[in-house]
């Protein structure tokens, strides 16, 4: 297998530029595909461009809170030590590759960048926790480890368009005549059987990757990341251990023997317990409410709560969020050229020509494939679960409608594109290398092997479901 592997991972490795750097190739690339095959010339285009890139901002606001909330909760004590203790547990180097993979899949199923952020936490403190071991593992292939468990996740309680076509008033909902209850799409029995077949499957690839010892150099975690990640810790403990210190960390001498009120209030527990408790309660209220009706907001506002209830103080939460700042400022960047590619594509009438296509290739027992793989190659260049279900879902909703097909199919054919080409398309992949600290190129010569292996497995799934339409 690596004879397969190594191959891509020097390709991608020579050739994969920065991320931002493909948002903007791409960019490039869809305009010259807009301005030749519709009749839009480049000032229209551009204007298309130009009035799509605020398109995001909502989005841009709940992702960036979303990686905020989740780092923050999982660097809370209860988290890191429940983190501590399964990062031990691999004893042999396909243990590590495994565990990783599994657990970044579990967590994406409960929320994608819930997902993200413990995958590439546990790949870090596995990665030391074998190198105190003295059994080498290769870095690299444990961050792509927790990028590919990520490769699930919109066949889970997070997806964006099972969740869309299940909520009461959504605008497709005359198209579809009526609601698609998540029953018949995220535990629908065929969805789950294919999460949880292609979960197993990249469980057992991706250790079959690993190098050979001694053919790859400076493959394994450094030890001035190890030596950087425990001193910044250690400082960290000690900092949020004195909460008389203030925001400042003033932990010394008169001012610590004599707190201020301001340094009380700052490092008593009742001031993150109230807003913590009050989350709390109006989560479980909304759930009795709901059901397991997720949503972006719900997803931040529940890792909210839990960092608020697992901080000591409202001084620990608020350092924890400074902390997890820095892993935000490449997405806030990056969106807004997406916008732009995906204000192009609908505005120019680019999206309709590649979906009309499929639309006109498709039968009954297909139209769920070609949903799938029209979705991958859309995601490439829009790679946003819910943005892309606004574009592509009424075209394929409508051609459900005229082929008579289970609209439950096309809304999960969709799904499953959307999460497949994550792996060749670097978007989702920053947060995840933000915590990991490690560069894109790094990884993606072995999650495009995962990319061919879930082909099989997606198309596979879906087009079974498709027999039964």
């Amino acid at each position: 297998m690596n004879v397969i592997v190594k191959p891509f991972v020097v390709l991608v490795e020579k050739l994969f530029p920065e991320s931002f750097v493909f948002a903007i190739g791409l960019s490039v690339l869809v305009f010259l595909a807009c301005i030749g095959m519709t009749d839009a010339g480049p000032l229209e285009t551009l204007t298309a461009w130009g009035d799509g890139l605020a398109g995001l901002l909502s989005f841009m606001a709940q992702i960036a809170l979303t990686v905020l909330c989740a780092h923050a909760l999982a660097h809370t004590g209860p988290v890191r030590k429940a983190l501590s203790a399964v990062g031990g547990l691999p004893r042999r180097q396909w243990q590590a590759y495994s565990l990783v993979v599994l657990v970044s899949g579990v967590a994406s199923l409960f929320a994608w960048a819930f997902g993200l952020v413990v995958g590439a936490l546990l790949a870090r403190q596995v990665a030391i926790e074998m190198k105190t071991r003295g059994v080498p593992v290769h870095y690299p292939l444990l961050v792509a480890s927790a990028y590919a468990g990520f490769v699930i996740w919109h066949m889970g309680y997070s997806g964006s368009a099972p969740l869309f076509v299940a909520t009461e008033g959504n605008a497709m909902q005359e198209t579809i005549g009526g609601l698609i209850p998540v029953t018949e799409t995220i535990f629908a029995p065929w969805n789950m059987i294919t999460a949880a077949v292609t979960l197993a499957a990249i469980v057992v690839l991706m250790p079959l990757m690993r190098p050979k010892e001694g053919r790859d150099e400076n493959v394994e975690i450094s030890q001035d990341a190890i030596d950087d990640y425990v001193s910044s810790q250690k400082a960290l403990k000690e900092e949020l251990r004195d909460n008389r210190g203030g925001p400042l960390g003033a932990g010394t001498g008169e001012a610590a023997a004599r707190p201020t009120i301001a340094q009380r209030l700052d490092g008593t527990r009742l001031l993150v317990l109230i807003p913590g408790c009050g989350l709390a309660v109006y989560l479980i209220s909304y759930f009795a409410a709901n059901g397991l009706a997720l949503n972006l907001d719900i997803v931040n506002w529940t890792f909210l709560c839990l960092g608020l209830l697992f901080s000591r103080s409202i001084l620990e939460y608020v350092k924890l969020i400074a902390n997890a700042s820095q892993s935000v400022g490449q997405l806030l960047v990056q969106y807004p050229f997406y916008a732009g590619i995906m204000g192009m594509m609908v505005g120019t009438g680019f999206i309709s020509i590649v979906s009309d296509w499929f639309t006109t290739i498709s039968t009954p027992a297909t139209l769920g494939f070609w949903a799938f793989i029209s979705a991958g190659i859309l995601n490439m260049f829009v790679p946003s679960g819910g943005g892309q279900w606004a574009i592509q879902g009424p075209i394929f909703l409508e051609a459900a409608k005229n082929l008579g097909v289970d609209p439950s199919r096309v809304v999960m054919g969709v799904a499953y594109g959307d999460q497949w080409t994550n792996m060749a398309q670097p978007f989702f992949a920053v947060p995840l290398l933000a915590v990991a600290g490690i560069h894109v190129r790094k990884i993606m010569g072995y999650t495009i092997m995962v990319l061919f292996l879930t082909f099989f497995t997606f198309g596979g799934g879906i087009l079974l479901a498709g027999s039964g339409a």
